[in-house]
């Protein structure tokens, strides 16, 4: 059979019937006689890569070979004979007794039987080592094992046979023949370490594997001489068994239900290996397995002790009082044998600490807190022990409780210095108070007497230099201003160390916490004071600013301080710190300083003034010069100005006297009327006239004309109205606050709105109630030459108080004489100052 076509890398092979043998070369060949029935007989051929765990299989079948019918004797007789040149491999045992020589094998030549051939061989074992093992005879080609083999050492050789003639010729190709050596039982198994060493947790179940011991033959493997059986040979101490041997695999397993360290910490086990699958005519060797218990915390500790007693004096801190044991059966150093102390009751005030010492596994109890021995003469603690591992239950046994003692702490009366209380003060201070401001007291009693009496303070150098201590008292003040932006007060807080000194010279410590607490230094300001204001009157946002932090800053409250003022301008809400400030309604164009007064959260008032221009632009870059400036409410007016009201109001006076003069009767009435209807006549903003002047005497009531008009409207919106020739209406007033010429109320002052024609007279206040909204109208006396002419000597005619002129508009009828009327307005008292509104709006 080819097996290297199988498998080329097999270095195992076997057959699955004992009657065939297949040598390595392919070579099938019979071990025994073999009786062939009728039927096929199979067997299979394993081979095995054992270096790569591959293995495979070649199934062979073998038939009777069928007789040949003999042929006539006149036809050629073809007979096919076995060919000598090319026997089977050779088998020799190892360790053969021999005697030796001991022929192994013969080659022969079909051609010896025609010429005189010699047989020659080299190869391992020939000519090379090892050298002189065999050896072939010339003349017969008997191959001779000259002595024993060790096929651990060898196990085939491959040798070169040779059929030569006399001269030389070779008429046989070279012959390659394997002699295999075949194994015999002659090595015992041996372990692979000299001793095994196993670990294992007490209390573990049965079935834990512990570890697995190996053991290794040399002699051929796959076969009984190297097919090994484990087992326990002893075990050490010879108790119960703990542990079992699985014989196949050598996995040694917990056997025993209960290990426990505390009797046992170690198994030691004498174990066998034998071959031949464990008969007894096999080989054995024994090795040595130690198993080690491994600590579980299945024991609790307990005190030595169930009381101390010791003592301490009072006010001692940071020293050790008592030295306390335990008993633990675990393992020791290990974290089920480590204690843990721990205090549970009497050390409510920490007073108390214990530890544990490594070395010893002691429990160490300190005073960490000083004792007062007037406040409890002896304290009683209660102290439990515990494992640094948790705690594991072992099988069939019950819970334990937890170990306690106790332990009576006697303390010990001294005499002691001062004692603060509280042993750490905070003053909570607001920062900017005076030099001198008392921040508090601190004092210390004499724990003997329970009182302060000849008791000093004082405070050592180098800390805080902003806070002292009286000596006597103990009173804490300030010596210098508090700035939390000043230095070391940025920090806000100061630790101070007091000293408090007895009659006796004994001293005690206390510390003073400081802190400054934020204050309301700063004034609110606003961040911008200077704003233009356009004629769509947008408000105009005031946002202030606070350096105090809260509660000192916002929210911030806004005012107007000055009541003229607060009547024509508004503050309306943003948010906490910013405001909307807007005219309340129509106000004149110039520029006003408006005060505002910002209050923030903690009460602290800050003046500022607002400048706003109000101008007659669209937007804020368009107003570069304007008008006039409105300071404080009050209007400067020129001499020019003041000139042009004068003028102005002796012309109202005088077409005032004209038209009353015409009013005497229906005819002058009708010229009037006439005289509307074809002329123009325009309103001018000035004040009432005199109190002699009738109403119907001047205008007269639901009339028209074609030209122009004028009339006066009555009820909830009344409307004075003067149109010119071309028939533009100049100006319309809502009557809701003010009266309009032909609706004044009774008495000047209410809200009825009906007219009064009976008495035909009107104050002066309720004629400039009718004025007032109305000074920012131009005047235009716009009529003929002769006609303005006319007015003017009228309005120059009229004095009002003898103050001056009412008449101030005319200034403004021609551009040329406008900075005259405003120089003559500003000579004016602020009452008649209002009249140049007309100009500066223009």
């Amino acid at each position: 059979v080819d097996l290297k076509e199988c498998l080329q890398s097999a270095d195992f092979i076997t057959s699955s019937d004992g009657n065939f043998k297949i040598l390595e070369d392919g070579s099938v060949y019979t071990t025994s006689p073999v009786s062939l029935s009728a039927e096929k007989k199979t067997f299979s051929i394993l081979l095995k890569d054992t270096q790569e765990h591959v293995q495979k299989k070649i199934h062979v079948s073998l038939v009777e070979e069928e007789k040949r019918k003999m042929r006539h004797a006149r036809d050629t007789v073809l007979k096919r004979t076995k060919r000598r040149w090319g026997p089977i491999p050779s088998v020799m045992i190892e360790n053969s007794l021999g005697p030796f020589p001991l022929q192994i094998q013969q080659v022969q030549s079909d051609t010896a039987q025609n010429y005189t051939i010699y047989y020659s061989a080299s190869g391992p074992g020939i000519d090379q080592d090892p050298k002189g093992l065999f050896y072939i005879e010339r003349e017969t080609g008997n191959i001779f094992a000259t002595r024993a083999v060790d096929r651990e050492q060898y196990p085939s050789f491959q040798i070169i046979c040779f059929a030569t003639t006399p001269d030389g010729y070779s008429p046989e190709v070279p012959l390659v023949h394997t002699i295999r050596i075949e194994d015999d039982n002659d090595n015992a198994p041996y372990f692979t370490q000299d001793l095994f060493e196993f670990s294992v947790l007490e209390n573990s179940k049965p079935g834990v594997v512990v570890g697995r011991v190996t053991a290794e033959d040399r002699d051929e493997p796959y076969t009984l001489h190297t097919t090994l059986k484990y087992r326990i040979v002893s075990q050490n101490p010879p108790v119960t068994p703990a542990f079992s041997l699985h014989g196949d695999t050598g996995v040694i397993a917990v056997l025993l239900p209960q290990l426990d360290r505390e009797l046992v910490s170690s198994y030691t086990l004498l174990v066998e290996v034998r071959d031949m699958a464990g008969q007894p005519f096999g080989l054995c060797t024994t090795g040595t397995v130690v198993i080690r218990i491994e600590d579980t915390n299945d024991n609790a500790p307990s005190f030595k002790q169930t009381q101390y007693e010791t003592r301490v004096e009072e006010n001692r801190v940071n020293v050790e009082i008592l030295r306390i044991s335990v008993v633990d059966l675990d393992e020791p150093g290990s974290p089920g044998s480590g204690a843990v102390y721990e205090i549970i009751r009497g050390n409510d005030d920490r007073s108390f600490e214990i530890t544990t010492d490594k070395n010893t596994n002691e429990g160490v109890l300190c005073v960490v807190k000083g004792l007062d021995y007037e406040t409890a003469k002896q304290r009683v603690l209660v102290i439990a022990v515990n494992n640094e591992a948790p705690y594991m239950l072992a099988p069939h046994s019950q819970q334990l409780s937890q170990s306690t003692s106790s332990v009576t702490v006697h303390v010990l009366d001294m005499d002691e210095g001062p004692v603060f209380k509280p042993c750490h003060l905070r003053i909570d201070v607001k920062e900017c108070e005076d030099i001198g401001t008392s921040i508090g007291r601190y004092v210390a009693e004499d724990p003997e007497t329970g009182n302060s009496e000849g008791i000093c303070y004082r405070i050592p150098p180098g800390q805080c230099n902003w806070i002292n201590i009286d000596e006597k008292s103990g009173e804490v003040r300030t010596i210098k201003v508090l700035d939390r932006d000043v230095g070391e007060m940025r920090r806000g807080q100061c630790n101070i160390t007091v000293l408090a000194i007895d009659r006796n010279g004994k001293t005690g410590t206390g510390t003073i916490q400081v802190v400054i607490q934020p204050g309301n230094k700063n004034h609110p300001r606003i961040a911008k004071t200077e704003y233009i204001m356009c004629r769509d009157r947008k408000p105009i946002c005031l946002t202030a600013q606070d350096g105090d932090e809260s509660p000192y800053g916002v929210p911030f409250s806004f005012r107007i301080t000055d009541r003229s003022l607060a009547s024509s301008w508004k503050i309306t809400r943003h948010n906490d710190n910013s405001v909307y400030l807007s005219p309340k309604g129509d106000i004149p164009f110039g520029t006003y300083n408006i005060p505002v007064s910002v209050t923030d959260n903690g009460g602290k008032v800050g003046e500022n003034y607002v400048k706003v221009n109000y101008c007659d632009c669209v937007t804020p870059t368009e107003c570069t010069g304007g008008p006039r400036v409105y300071a404080a409410g009050n209007v400067t007016l020129g001499l020019w100005a003041i000139l042009a009201m004068i003028l102005g109001s002796l012309l109202l006076l005088l077409i005032l006297i004209t038209i009353c003069g015409c009013c005497g009767s229906g005819v002058m009435h009708r010229q009037v009327t006439d005289d509307c209807a074809n002329h123009n006549l325009i309103i001018s903003n000035t004040e009432a006239p005199g109190e002699e002047v009738m109403d119907h005497n001047i205008i007269p009531l639901q009339s028209s004309c074609d030209q122009g008009g004028y009339g006066i409207k009555t009820g909830d919106q009344q409307t004075f109205e003067m149109v010119k020739g071309r028939g533009h209406t100049l100006e319309s007033v809502k009557g809701g606050g003010h009266q309009t010429l032909g609706s004044v109320k009774e008495g000047g002052g209410g809200g009825g709105g009906q007219p009064v024609m009976d008495t035909c007279r009107y104050s002066y206040s309720e004629w400039h109630n009718f004025t007032h909204p109305r000074l920012g109208e131009k005047v235009h006396l716009c009529r003929q030459d002769e006609e303005q002419k006319h007015s003017e000597d009228y309005l120059l005619s009229y004095n009002y108080e003898g103050k001056g002129s009412l008449a101030g508009s005319v200034g403004c009828c021609s551009d040329q004489h406008e900075e005259e009327a405003l120089d003559f307005l500003d000579q004016l008292e602020p009452k008649f100052r209002t009249l140049a509104e007309t100009c500066i709006k223009r």
